[in-house]
């Protein structure tokens, strides 16, 4: 399987960090022709993409921005990860119209841009895209209204390209993870109290993976990156509009 991916052009946004770093040295690894990465942070963008042993194209900037989509040169896109996202924590009636929307246009605006873009580079080839989701968009939970509902959005996003793109021969899939050891924890405020009380970042996500996942752990990002690397495969060639839920049980 190490060459599986061998002539494939993938984009994958949201790539500086977590789970599109660790996906972008997977599909690297195995055999990957062209990375196509998109992130805000050019810096780490750029420091990570160095050690890839394949071509790279770096986009900078906000998936929400609809020119950055329409300037992009997509020429030969066989596989994309739509997996640029962020998190938010407030009770409904504590958030703000401002942050609702920043949330909506990340996770939900720019996800369908990417999705489109995708979707119109492999037309006439077909091709293979997974939609980063998250398990809060199956289990609600209070306090994650914004990102709960927009990773909602995702997985059903998916589930209708998954029927428009299936008679030009592209497959479209969701994966929703639970609890990620990735940066979109960081600066949420419950976190930092839990990283200040128990003393550091492992140990907190040890607490609140022992508080509501059954496997009683939160997932490595390589972990999800294998899943991914599994639903743009040929090993997954009859799945599509399929949600894979990865979340160690919480969901149950």
């Amino acid at each position: 399987m190490s060459s599986d991916f061998d002539k494939a052009n993938i984009l994958i946004t949201g790539a500086a960090s977590g789970i599109g770093a660790a996906t972008a040295c997977l599909l690297a690894a195995r055999g990957a022709k062209k990375l196509i990465l998109m992130d805000r942070d050019e810096d780490r963008m750029a420091d990570f993409a160095f050690s890839l042993p394949c071509e790279r194209q770096l986009l900078v900037g906000d998936v929400a921005d609809e020119d950055l989509w329409a300037r992009a040169d997509l020429t030969g896109l066989t596989h994309a990860v739509v997996n640029a996202g962020i998190g938010d924590s407030a009770a409904i009636d504590e958030t703000s119209f401002a942050d609702w929307r920043r949330v909506m246009s990340v996770n939900v605006d720019g996800t369908f841009l990417t999705l489109q873009a995708a979707m119109r580079a492999m037309k006439g080839s077909g091709g293979s895209v997974v939609l980063t989701a998250s398990a809060a968009g199956v289990k609600a939970e209070p306090g994650i209204a914004a990102y709960g509902a927009s990773k909602a959005a995702v997985i059903h996003l998916a589930r209708i390209a998954a029927k428009e793109g299936a008679p030009a021969g592209i497959r479209v899939n969701s994966i929703a993870p639970g609890g990620v050891e990735t940066p979109i924890w960081k600066g949420a405020a419950f976190f930092e109290e839990m990283v200040e009380r128990h003393g550091g970042e492992e140990q907190a996500y040890k607490a609140l993976a022992s508080a509501a996942t059954p496997l009683a752990r939160f997932a490595k990002p390589e972990e999800v990156a294998g899943h991914i690397a599994f639903l743009l495969s040929e090993e997954a060639a009859f799945v599509t509009g399929a949600c894979l839920v990865s979340d160690g049980g919480y969901s149950l």
